[in-house]
């Protein structure tokens, strides 16, 4: 096996690890508290900590060994997992249960630090497509990498569900510590070349800081690729209110294994997502088949809650996961040839600060305004009122009102990006020939 399906398998690991951790708190969490404000704000806690690492992490990934970086994240999460245990274990009966109080938020807190410890490693593998694999072969290859996070998907929900339904907490933990430290032995001894004193594009190595205005002049010297970081940033804007309301919506409608088993059900869609993808790739233009998916994303998104069934509800959420691998390669393919090798770090660093910038906002704001604003007005209010007849009335119907309403904003953004000249430009960019980091010529 090579070394970049050993570098596959291992993120498998990881991913599957730290996914059920965040599978589960979020189940947990409501469970616990049935708060839907809860679960809002650990949408926006990760949300805020993923944006605010990211540049550090880039950085990281650029002035070090990849592999290297992959092993100290699982080292630093093996850590984090342990600290989340001894709070868990010491506090007092019904703290967890108190949703203003300390000690379910400082729990919260260092689950999340252990869980977006493990984010560096989305950043290292992005840049060891473009070492390893030839151009040619990245679509495919980044395909390759989305069905290793839809089979972490697949058993993520299950495991998740059932972990939370029959130890709590704390199993989810002990799973969390074992794995952690499985990922960490195997990885160890995985040989990958990777160049030393010069970078892959033969130039000095640049300075050991994140650089942040060295960055920004990367970015800015392809035109229309700040338009493409910010369209994405708006889809992770209108993506928030899913990370903040889609649990509380499928457990209103059933329980907590089914809900579990369902996402199982779900997540094959990343799988053969990404089968798909490395067969057929993603066309001449990746940037084509990014506008294409998201237009057909939101356009599922406006229906798949205009009743409360939970087929419906399935049926939607399996076409949406499987265009995510589609929308995830399609970005990564294009900054991996537009972008110099030796700034992709610190690039899908800032790329994913920037992205997630707008998502903490969105689940922040989203839990407080579905609890006091859009249930009361789909329960009895002037929503249920006006539409209730045909949409239906009650907490959930508040829930899903939001989520339509996300849809049709999101196509309208979409129309307008496709047939924009940053659109245009980037597509110019990435027709353009370029070097090939020294790994991926051998």
């Amino acid at each position: 096996m090579s070394p970049f399906h050993h570098l596959l398998a291992n993120n498998l690991v990881a991913n599957v690890t730290n996914y059920t951790v965040w599978f589960a708190l979020t189940f947990w969490v409501y469970l616990e508290t049935r708060s839907v404000f809860a679960t809002g704000m650990i949408a926006g806690v990760y949300l805020v900590l993923t944006a605010g690492l990211a540049m550090w992490f880039g950085s990281l990934v650029d002035h070090h060994r990849k592999k290297l970086v992959m092993l100290g994240s699982s080292l630093a999460s093996l850590v984090l997992y342990a600290v989340s245990m001894a709070v868990l274990a010491s506090a007092p009966e019904g703290a967890m249960a108190n949703v203003s109080g300390p000690v379910l938020w400082l729990f919260i807190g260092v689950v999340m630090l252990a869980v977006i410890a493990g984010n560096p490693r989305a950043i290292a593998l992005a840049t060891l497509v473009t070492l390893l694999i030839p151009l040619e072969r990245r679509d495919r290859a980044n395909g390759l990498v989305g069905m290793v996070s839809g089979v972490g998907f697949l058993t993520t929900s299950v495991i998740s569900g059932f972990l939370v339904a029959w130890t709590g907490m704390t199993g989810v933990l002990v799973f969390a510590l074992v794995f952690t430290a499985l990922a960490a032995l195997h990885l160890a001894p995985v040989r990958v070349d990777e160049p030393r004193a010069e970078t892959g594009g033969g130039e000095p190595r640049p300075p050991r800081r994140m650089d942040l205005a060295g960055t920004i002049a990367t970015v800015g010297a392809v035109p229309g690729l700040f338009a493409l970081i910010l369209f994405t940033t708006f889809n992770n804007f209108l993506g928030g209110i899913f990370m903040a309301l889609m649990d509380a919506y499928g457990l209103s409608l059933v329980k907590v294994q089914t809900w579990g088993l369902l996402w199982g059900l779900i997540s094959v869609a990343f799988i053969l997502s990404g089968i798909v993808i490395s067969r057929t790739g993603l066309g001449r233009n990746p940037l084509r088949t990014l506008m294409i998916v998201n237009l057909i994303a939101w356009a599922v998104c406006c229906v798949f809650t205009l009743r409360s069934s939970i087929v419906l509800l399935t049926a939607g959420c399996f076409v949406w996961t499987f265009l995510g691998p589609y929308a995830e390669a399609a970005e990564q393919t294009t900054l991996q040839k537009v972008v110099p090798y030796e700034r992709q770090g610190r690039v899908f660093g800032f790329a994913q600060a920037v992205e997630q910038a707008a998502s903490p906002l969105t689940a922040f704001l989203i839990g407080p305004l579905a609890q006091f604003v859009f249930i009361p007005l789909m329960t009895d209010g002037a929503g249920a009122r006006a539409i209730g007849d045909w949409f239906g009335r009650g907490p959930e119907r508040g829930i899903a009102l939001v989520f339509t309403l996300a849809g049709f904003v999101g196509v309208a953004a979409t129309v307008l990006a496709f047939n924009s000249r940053y659109y245009r430009q980037v597509s110019e960019a990435y027709a353009q020939p370029a070097a090939e980091p020294e790994a991926a010529l051998t």
